[in-house]
């Protein structure tokens, strides 16, 4: 692991663990069973996934992934119905137990701000609650995405063709036509997240609302 990344990183991931265990805290109890733009995941489900990468470790990785036959969606089903409990509470008790490790699976660091701002909206936009994330930490989350293909989890190919611009931070990338917007939004259209094309502005603002959905 790069420590000197690892520095910068952890403690933003940390920060935002802290902010998400208190929104969790203000819901109620239907809350928790709300769709999420996870397919076939709940909240509950998110923050259940939530709590099994932050144990999860890179031997433990290997052996999950070997136990379901490198099928990534099974592992992480696997991993939610391991750290699910029937109780929400429960649930949340486990999130904040792990608020301040730095484990995860052998993947870039980035990836942990990709997962910790985007699970984030899979939580807090089907309960209605808004948080004003780090622009600029966003935007690292948002760099490692456009360079990541699709199989890998990223949306390099689902941003080719537009010229995308954070409203609330110096960032561009690509060329076409201009998808302007806050870094936290661009970040979710290139993660495969629906987006609301009035939270975008720009001539491809429209079309690229719509491939989000898609």
């Amino acid at each position: 692991m790069n420590s000197r990344l690892g520095s910068v990183i952890w403690p933003v991931v940390h920060d935002e663990r802290r902010a998400l265990i208190r929104d969790l805290e203000m819901l109620r109890p239907e809350q928790w069973q709300r769709p999420s733009p996870c397919p076939d995941w709940d909240v509950h489900d998110v923050v259940a996934h939530l709590v099994d990468t932050a144990k999860t470790t890179r031997l433990g990785f290997v052996r999950s992934m070997v136990a379901v036959g490198f099928d990534f969606d099974r592992d992480n089903a696997a991993g939610v119905a391991r750290e699910r409990a029937d109780d929400p509470g429960r649930t949340l008790a486990e999130f904040r137990a792990v608020l301040t490790r730095t484990t995860g699976p052998p993947a870039p660091l980035a990836t942990r701000l990709v997962e910790a701002f985007v699970h984030g909206e899979d939580i807090r936009r089907p309960v209605g609650i808004s948080r004003d994330y780090p622009a600029a930490h966003v935007i690292t989350a948002l760099s490692y995405q456009l360079k990541t293909t699709e199989k890998m989890g990223g949306g390099k190919e689902r941003a080719e063709g537009w010229r995308l611009v954070a409203s609330d931070a110096a960032f561009e990338h690509g060329t076409g036509q201009e998808v302007r917007g806050p870094a936290i939004v661009l970040l979710l259209a290139a993660s495969g997240r629906p987006v609301a094309a009035n939270e975008l502005t720009g001539s491809g603002a429209a079309a690229f609302a719509q491939r989000s959905r898609s």
